[in-house]
């Protein structure tokens, strides 16, 4: 089944819509950082290094969260049923507000709940974090494989 689903990814529909996933997270991802701390700043208090790990880290979570959602809608249409594996996608983005979101969003938010903390004094201006949202992203991405490739599908029989 698992050959299926790339099979799918191949097709015009799965290619534009993974092109509109990538987009809109790679602008969510890049927002994200701005909120954070800007890139001209990153490079004042960090260096270059750190603002060309940021931008290829955003590609490469916008390629593999776009790669989840079409692999998430593949196992929808073969199998009838979305996967567990989808919703690490939505974690990321997730950790990635409270993480190494907009800072008084963040504290407001949290503050209310009983949690408050400085976001803006993470270490490297939040890319543990990031990593680590990237994790969350390859846990989905491998969940979901497995489901696709151990992917039973409902079959009906008749008794004679």
């Amino acid at each position: 089944m698992l050959d299926a689903a790339i099979q799918l990814q191949k097709t015009k529909k799965y290619i534009i819509q993974g092109a509109l996933f990538f987009s809109f997270f790679i602008i969510i991802y890049s927002l994200l950082d701005s909120l954070n701390m800007s890139y001209s700043n990153m490079i004042l208090e960090y260096g270059v290094y750190l603002v060309v790990i940021n931008i290829i880290l955003n590609i490469i979570m916008s390629f593999l969260s776009a790669l989840l959602m079409n692999m998430s809608t593949a196992m929808v249409e073969l199998k009838g049923k979305e996967g567990k594996g989808s919703t690490f996608g939505f974690f990321s983005v997730l950790f990635g507000v409270f993480t190494y979101g907009c800072t008084s969003c963040v504290i407001a938010f949290l503050a209310s709940i009983g949690i408050a903390f400085s976001v803006i004094a993470l270490p490297l201006a939040g890319l543990p974090y990031k990593l680590l949202s990237l994790v969350l992203i390859m846990i989905g991405l491998i969940w979901i494989t497995k489901e696709i490739q151990h992917g039973k599908c409902k079959v009906k029989t008749t008794n004679s």
